[in-house]
């Protein structure tokens, strides 16, 4: 491989000859091959970003020249434009504070900056008024705000909005409801539809309200929370053209100290992700449940047969969908559990812990934005209603006979399912038998259409 010589401030290195990184860049990629575990791309996009609006609020505070704020401000965009991740090798297992990924940031941009003829040096003009212990936090909330509300959000909407079509066009199909894994009184099929859509709904709120802490920015901290080698100009400015570039109203965090020691806007977040990654289960589960059989199952539903299920068995289709969706909810939860334990490890003016904290937290919402698209497109939207067969096993069930309880009593009702389940006969045969009820009195309260609310 031919190198070409570099130099930081602990000497000279050799970096690959066509590399846009420096000598800092080379240090971390020679000193932590941990791992394969490469920052996300919504990371760096973030932290050319921050590059890019300080570049700006350093011209416009005076600090920096018009000359090289463009050429920062040009790299930067070819950077977004090319997405070229390849030029930041370094692994999610570094310094915990992000510095060498910062730094190859710096050195990324200062190598593409320089070849409009003009010197730029990544720490003196791409890293002004910066240090890594506020660029990182900000990157981290710039990253996860927009991965939320560009990507998430509209997933979850899309798929609440499956779920009301699929709500509309089963209002009137009757079917026994269950808990405990056991026939309960009866729903419509709707009724059970709207739990799950009424379930992504809150975790939209959830998440929304969450995104008021992750749009608070530690920039202008800079080291430890001082804001040495800033000011408030150049604060105010970067929050200012991060709105204009963004449209999304990002704040300056009022306390910087916090800002640079503590995570908890992304354990806030991340429960909120949670939140949805468990209610995703909940329906993934539920949906299986329902589609299990084909004839030995449930089978009150049929999903789409997408791929063959099994490699010895002709035929057989799997719940796939489902089985995703899950494995993504766990992996949330998973990333939760490290988010937490990692928040909680922030000593004096800084966490350590923030490469961790953003893979994983970008790592969650991608995983579940791509998860909840897939599971409309490949499952949801594909689904068949087996009406026959929820009215099957509607007709079946013993717990009708909870219409009852207001005119014969629970006790008689309870020894009309006992005995009805004993004798294998339907539950009229054994009210007649007992005398409990006449035939028209049993026709006229055991009706399933009249116990399923107004709802």
């Amino acid at each position: 491989m031919e190198t070409r010589t570099e130099r930081d401030s602990m000497g000279a290195l050799e970096v690959p000859k066509e590399a846009w990184w420096g000598a800092q860049t080379e240090r971390s990629r020679q000193n932590f091959k941990i791992g394969g575990e490469k920052m996300p791309p919504e990371l760096l996009e973030a932290l050319v970003l921050v590059k890019k609006m300080a570049a700006i609020a350093n011209q416009q505070t005076g600090k920096l020249t018009e000359e090289k704020a463009q050429a920062i401000q040009k790299a930067a965009d070819l950077l977004l434009k090319g997405a070229n991740w390849d030029e930041f090798p370094l692994v999610v297992w570094q310094t915990g504070s992000g510095t060498q990924s910062n730094m190859n940031t710096n050195e990324v941009i200062a190598h593409l900056a320089s070849q409009e003829g003009v010197t730029i040096h990544p720490n003196d003009d791409v890293n002004m008024s910066q240090s890594s212990n506020d660029v990182f936090p900000t990157a981290l909330h710039l990253a996860g705000t927009l991965a939320i509300e560009q990507k998430l959000l509209p997933a979850i909407h899309q798929m609440i909005g499956a779920l009301e079509e699929l709500e509309a066009a089963n209002q009137n199909v009757i079917k026994i409801g269950r808990t405990h894994l056991q026939d309960a009184t009866p729903v419509t099929f709707a009724q059970e539809i709207s739990g799950w859509r009424s379930a992504l709904e809150h975790n939209e709120t959830m998440l929304l309200n969450s995104l008021a802490e992750l749009r608070q920015l530690a920039i202008g901290g800079t080291a430890v929370g001082t804001g040495l080698n800033a000011s408030k100009a150049y604060e105010e400015a970067f929050i200012t053209a991060l709105k204009a570039e963004t449209g999304v109203h990002f704040v300056s965090e009022s306390n910087k100290f916090h800002a640079l020691a503590n995570r908890d806007a992304a354990i806030f977040v991340s429960g909120a992700l949670k939140a949805l990654a468990a209610n995703c289960l909940k329906m993934a589960n539920d949906i299986r449940w329902l589609a299990s059989g084909p004839r030995s199952g449930l089978g009150e539903i049929t999903l789409p047969a997408n791929e063959p299920g099994s490699s010895i068995m002709p035929g057989k289709v799997n719940p796939t969908q489902c089985e995703a969706l899950a494995m993504v909810a766990v992996q949330v939860m998973g990333n939760d559990a490290a988010i937490g334990i990692a928040a909680s490890q922030g000593n004096f003016e800084l966490n350590v812990y923030l490469p961790l904290i953003a893979f994983d937290l970008l790592q969650s919402i991608r995983l579940l934005t791509d998860a909840l698209d897939s599971f409309r497109e490949k499952c949801l939207q594909g689904l068949v209603v087996n009406e026959d067969r929820m009215a099957e096993l509607l007709e079946q069930s013993l717990m009708l006979v909870t219409a009852l309880n207001p005119h014969i009593g629970y006790d008689k009702g309870a020894a009309i399912a006992k005995k009805a389940f004993s004798e294998g006969s339907t539950l009229k045969e054994a009210a007649l038998a007992l005398d409990y009820v006449t035939e028209e009195e049993y026709e006229a309260w055991v009706r399933p259409e009249k116990m399923i609310g107004e709802n």
